[in-house]
């Protein structure tokens, strides 16, 4: 049993004092520091205002060390992401960290995306994957960057990694938005998606580059999402003088506005 240490840990990382957590849960503070030095066991009825108090379920408390649980993971949690509250509706996703206990971004290259359609949620087969972690990225959320091929999406470049954040709740997909998907049918694809999921249960997905015409992918068709948030390349523009680079910049943002009043038509 792991609420000793669960129900400090937590309070810890909402910043209550043991006073605090006492009068809400209607205990006596000694009563309620027994609880975390482990002299003493809960009543069901304070258990369970642990639980409400946390908004957490009660088996986790009991059954899950969460001092072993990376920040992402924590945050999830926090979030209201508890599986043992909400089951099969959570979608979890496959992570590793480092010798701190931060999560590394793990590289899908262009040679492993098949084997990632099906190996995305083995935690054997993501632990394969090489890795590295970029200091300016959230700790409090999970990346992992795949390797594009093709032109689809110029001027993101064929062979540019393009990094993307863990997407846990699909209904807050944001149309004219890039994500990279995962699919039964198409494998990874990087796009950008218009979301159609409460209305018609889809995603219509479009390239930049117009020489591609949009297509349907049924949510239920869709493995995982990821938000798009940077790219690394090696490839520069032909050149590498600062008005070039701007204007490649406006016009990934002329072809995004297109893309929103094409939306709103």
């Amino acid at each position: 049993m792991h609420l000793q240490e669960n129900i400090k840990l937590l309070r810890k990382r909402k910043h209550r004092t043991q006073d605090n957590v006492a009068i809400a849960i209607g205990l006596k503070r000694a009563s309620y520091t027994n609880l975390e030095n482990g002299n003493a066991l809960p009543s069901i009825n304070s258990l369970i205002k642990l639980a409400d108090y946390y908004k957490v379920a009660v088996d986790t408390l009991l059954k899950v060390d969460l001092t072993k649980l990376s920040e992402f993971q924590l945050s999830e949690l926090e979030r209201g992401n508890d599986i043992y509250i909400r089951g099969t509706n959570l979608r979890v996703v496959a992570t590793t960290v480092d010798s701190r206990n931060k999560e590394n971004i793990e590289l899908v290259n262009e040679k492993a995306k098949a084997g990632y359609a099906t190996g995305f949620a083995d935690p054997e087969y993501i632990s394969e994957l090489p890795r590295f972690q970029l200091p300016f990225l959230s700790q409090n959320k999970k990346y992992r960057s795949f390797q594009i091929s093709g032109d689809s999406m110029l001027p993101i470049p064929d062979k540019a990694w393009v990094i993307g954040e863990f997407v846990q709740n699909w209904h807050t997909i944001k149309s004219s938005q890039a994500y990279i998907i995962l699919t039964i049918n198409d494998g990874v694809v990087f796009k950008i998606a218009d979301n159609l999921i409460q209305d018609e249960g889809k995603l219509k997905l479009y390239s930049l580059n117009e020489l591609y015409k949009p297509f349907d992918v049924p949510v239920n068709d869709v493995k995982e999402i990821w938000k798009f948030i940077h790219f690394i390349s090696s490839e520069i523009p032909e050149s590498s003088g600062p008005d070039s680079i701007a204007q490649t910049i406006f016009g990934l943002k002329k072809d995004m506005e297109m893309l929103k009043k094409r939306f709103k038509g």
